[in-house]
């Protein structure tokens, strides 16, 4: 689901700690986009993260 198919970044799981310290379970999910992308001359649909589409490491189909 949310997975970046370029830097394979993906869900991490924490504890979240209150101020009196009791913990709880949270999930930490990237920016994970749908993009129309040029792999190899061809035009295929990735699910990219917003970061690797901002340092320009997937050139977008138009």
């Amino acid at each position: 689901m949310a997975k970046c198919d370029i830097c394979e970044k993906e869900v991490v799981f924490s504890q979240q700690v209150s101020h009196s310290h009791r913990r709880t379970a949270r999930t930490y999910k990237p920016n994970v986009q749908t993009v129309k992308a040029n792999i190899n001359g061809s035009t295929k649909k990735i699910n990219v993260c917003t970061r690797c589409l901002k340092s320009g490491k997937v050139e977008r189909a138009m």
